[in-house]
């Protein structure tokens, strides 16, 4: 992960700086040192603490910054998230880079906390998808985390779902559920995308060891659970909101898989603002 977090902050930096940041080289004496912090400017869940300071190490690798509210911690608004002193070149260019990825992450973790209370009480697990912005996922992920929900697979390499385009390029679902099964090791489950009641009881006929209920209506998913009564994993997934989540905990399943944790959080409010000049020599 340290690889990865590394390459997308020298390539955010890449895309903000590009030959130099014009404007700081312009108005800023080299080797002029500086200091700033980052505030909150509404109530949120912090994430993306340390990435934001590896933007100012990566610029200043002697910048001292210091972290003042945890990822995961709720903070209100004007609260300080983030110290840091150095070079006020490196300050000044890495703000905005900082910024970005502390407001994303950070709204995704106030997004999800508030999402994770609404199943407050009940037994269901509330999970992400793979619908995250290209390059981002293992940050958006971590944000998921953060914010109390849990991570459905990384990527296509560490999980066995079968979707409709599978069903159809293997000629069914018992033939898709064969196949995988004769294929994975004893470790890795089976999960099945499901539209119809038909199709669930396919499902559990073939074996599958998660059946993912698509789009269906509160009606039906209770029919689904039945049927399925405890032989395997039920998962329902499809634009779910978060105001509907109360009703599909009371509906029996054991998971709700949420795209718009990652794919429709607002990134929250926060600033960088350089509180003084440092001298040399009280550094020294």
């Amino acid at each position: 992960m340290d690889f990865m977090v590394l390459r997308l902050i020298e390539n955010a930096l890449a895309e903000d700086i590009g030959a130099g940041d014009v404007t700081t080289d312009l108005l800023v004496p080299e080797g002029e040192k500086g200091k700033g912090y980052i505030v909150a400017k509404e109530g949120l869940v912090v994430a993306g603490t340390d990435i934001a300071c590896r933007v100012f190490e990566f610029l200043d690798p002697m910048m001292k910054v210091d972290i003042l509210a945890k990822d995961g911690e709720w903070v209100e608004p004007g609260s300080r998230v983030i110290e840091a002193s150095g070079s006020m070149r490196g300050l000044l260019a890495g703000e905005r880079t900082a910024l970005n990825f502390l407001q994303r992450l950070s709204g995704i973790a106030t997004y999800t906390r508030r999402c994770v209370k609404e199943l407050e009480g009940t037994d269901v697990r509330l999970v992400d998808t793979r619908k995250t912005t290209p390059g981002l996922r293992v940050l958006e992920k971590y944000a998921v985390r953060v914010g109390g929900a849990h991570n459905h697979r990384a990527g296509l390499f560490d999980g066995v779902l079968i979707k409709d385009n599978h069903i159809a390029a293997c000629g069914g679902i018992r033939q898709a559920i064969e196949r995988a099964r004769g294929a994975v090791h004893h470790l890795l489950k089976t999960e099945i995308e499901v539209s119809s009641l038909e199709q669930v009881g396919e499902a559990i006929t073939a074996g599958a060891d998660v059946v993912m209920l698509d789009n269906m209506d509160e009606e039906t998913i209770r029919k689904a659970v039945e049927i399925i009564n405890g032989r395997a994993l039920v998962e329902v997934s499809g634009s779910v909101k978060m105001e509907d989540l109360r009703r599909l905990a009371k509906t029996g399943v054991d998971i709700i898989s949420m795209g718009s944790l990652t794919h429709s959080a607002r990134a929250v409010d926060l600033s960088m603002r350089i509180s003084s000049k440092v001298e040399e020599s009280a550094n020294s």
